[in-house]
């Protein structure tokens, strides 16, 4: 009976641990392919597989799409035989290209053999092991078996660059992994029609659009010649970031997620700095093979150039290949991982994300509470440092000393908390007092419950909690019209009025029209609004929908005797209809309406808030 032995960390890993502060972890990895390893490799559709060029350069690609393909041999052996992108597909090169090596003959390998690392994953399922290994031999026949595949040859040809790749590796390591990040597929085999793009270090418009949909890579990277890692990363559709090109390649970057701590792929890069990745287009069939040189970030590294990121990779381009049908499958979204966080954008992309990338050393103090509806409350605070903010910014607060629960590995309870920074931004409902651009020390936020933090603020019976305030920002600020009859239409969607709220003062009001859709049950905040600012109801339409413990027609009439116009219905098209010329459209709303009205207001000119940092 063989015995497989767990092993020790190697120099990268460790370095890995001690600068993420990981101290006492056994490596669960394996000596030997383990008895699961086995059966999955055999019953998954689909392995990502890495290896090394002759210049040393890491290259990942993903073959499959059939479960079978691949299964154990012998003790510790595996087999891979199955259709592949035998003209571009980088890692078949390695392996069993080149000159003289096309057309069936076998590649035998001598001594330790080529390192060979592997991922085996059931995308529907959410399954994969790593597996790692040394290359025994392997063949590329060009083409496909007639017998075996008719149709697809006939449809491929002989010049098509399909071929049928047959690879046999002794395994030294095998790892499950977590379904963390894995945004599930139903997988579908294709035969691939490779036809190369582009190639280089510099990403075409083409490139850049297939990262910018991918919601999953594939990474591959190795501690010099003795060990070697294939792995997914996982997310929502970008968050891989393209950050700049430099004239030695194009830059890309991404988060590090909250994971099993282990960090084998981290621990390569610290010893190897190189890393190949496959980016798969599910839907084509195209592919993105990338290498390039890495640097890990951490810390206000990290921040610096992602907000709410602890640890990245930056990955410089010295390699690409872009080719249009050379993966040997398709995938049909299922569903996406509970666990994926938003989109982190760089701080050169987003203005929320700049302001935010250096903390203020000031402190929110709670000074009261003020309950609006069931689920809206106004809040007021002061601050330890008083600040200059203008109407229609936001102020981004830090909760995480508060809510923050330290490490943990999965959460099904609260998957997405594993990867909050509870730093919020809420748009800032009271005006500034004057003069404009003073600093003042006290300032309010209107804010529905909906979250963990908005809960916690909801839960405080009385004042005086502290939290570390890290700026104003943002620039949703109303225009004054150019023309003499022009208007300025607003439509909000629930807490959305609070940017109207704190400009309301310095705005025109003659010329606002405001259009304000809001659940009957939050009523009362349209009444505490129209009562402060009696000079806008005749302006404002508000719909009401859903029903209330009150009655609808309470609140209808209610609203009617302040002055407003209220319908009991949902907004539609035709209520849009603004007679004055060419006006500026403000919109603050959640995500589903303003995408509705932008579709109603196509060619008009719009400037909505954005709620999707």
């Amino acid at each position: 009976m063989a015995f497989a032995l767990a092993l020790p960390w190697h120099e990268g890993e460790h370095r890995a641990h001690e600068l993420l502060h990981v101290y006492d972890m056994d490596n669960p990895t394996l000596s030997s392919l383990a008895p699961r390893a086995g059966y999955r490799l055999q019953n998954d559709p689909l392995l990502a597989i890495g290896t090394v060029d002759a210049q040393s350069r890491p290259w990942t690609s993903v073959w499959g799409g059939k479960a079978g393909f691949a299964r154990p041999i012998a003790q510790d052996i595996i087999g891979v035989k199955t259709v592949v992108d035998g003209k571009f597909d980088p890692v078949v090169e390695a392996l069993v290209g080149g000159p003289g090596r096309i057309g069936g003959q076998i590649v035998r390998e001598e001594g330790k053999g080529r390192m060979v690392s592997g991922l085996s994953m059931h995308l529907d399922q959410r399954h994969r092991w790593k597996l790692y290994g040394r290359m025994v031999a392997g063949a590329l026949r060009k083409g496909l078996n007639a017998e075996e595949n008719p149709e697809e040859v006939e449809a491929a040809g002989e010049e098509g660059g399909v071929g049928e790749v047959q690879l046999v590796v002794h395994v030294e390591q095998s790892l499950g992994n977590c379904p963390k990040y894995l945004n599930r597929k139903s997988i579908t085999a294709s035969t691939p029609s490779p036809k190369l793009v582009s190639s280089g270090s510099m990403l075409t418009h083409e490139a850049r659009n297939l990262i910018s949909k991918a919601d999953l890579f594939f990474l591959s990277s190795s501690n010099a010649d003795e060990d070697m890692d294939t792995n997914h990363r996982g997310g929502p559709p970008g968050f891989v970031r393209i950050l700049d090109d430099k004239s030695s390649g194009t830059v890309l970057v991404w988060p590090e997620y909250s994971g099993n701590r282990l960090y084998q792929s981290l621990g390569n890069l610290l010893t190897t700095p190189k890393a190949g990745i496959t980016f798969p287009d599910f839907e084509t069939g195209d592919a993105l093979y990338v290498t390039g040189d890495t640097e890990i970030l951490t810390g206000k590294d990290a921040s610096s150039l992602m907000p709410r990121s602890n640890l990245l990779v930056k990955l410089v381009i010295t390699d690409s290949r872009l080719v249009k049908e050379s993966l040997p499958f398709r995938g049909e979204p299922i569903e996406r991982s509970p666990y994926n966080p938003n989109v982190r954008p760089l701080v050169t992309e987003s203005n929320t994300a700049a302001s935010l990338q250096n903390e203020s050393a000031s402190t929110a103090t709670l000074i009261s509470q003020t309950s609006l509806t069931p689920t809206i409350s106004q809040f007021r605070f002061s601050m330890t440092n008083p600040a200059a903010y203008t109407s229609g910014q936001w102020v981004a607060m830090d909760f995480s000393e508060e809510l923050g629960m330290g490490y943990s590995h999965m959460r099904d309870d609260d998957p997405r908390s594993l990867n909050d920074d509870f730093v919020r931004t809420f748009t800032v409902s009271s005006p500034p007092p004057p003069p404009q651009g003073e600093k003042h020390d006290e300032f309010d936020i209107t804010i529905r419950r909906v979250g963990p933090v908005t809960d916690f603020l909801f839960g405080q019976e009385r004042p005086g909690l502290e939290v570390p305030l890290k700026g104003f920002g943002g620039d949703f600020s109303i225009q004054p019209p150019q023309e003499a009859d022009e208007v300025i239409p607003f439509v909000a969607g629930g807490v959305g009025i609070t940017p109207l709220l704190a400009q309301m003062e310095e705005t025109d009001i003659q010329r606002i029209r405001l259009f304000w859709t809001l659940q009957n049950t939050d009523a009362n905040i349209v009444v505490d609004t129209l009562e402060k600012h009696s000079h806008i109801a005749p302006r404002t339409t508000v719909f009401l929908t859903g029903q209330s413990a009150t009655g609808q027609e309470d609140e209808v009439q209610k609203i009617g005797k302040l002055g407003a116009k209220c319908l009991a219905r949902r907004m539609r098209k035709e209520d849009l209809d603004v007679k004055e010329p060419n006006p500026v459209w403000y919109l603050c709303t959640g995500p589903g309406l303003r995408n509705r009205l932008l579709e109603w207001l196509q060619g008009k000119k719009v400037v909505h808030e954005d709620f999707n940092f």
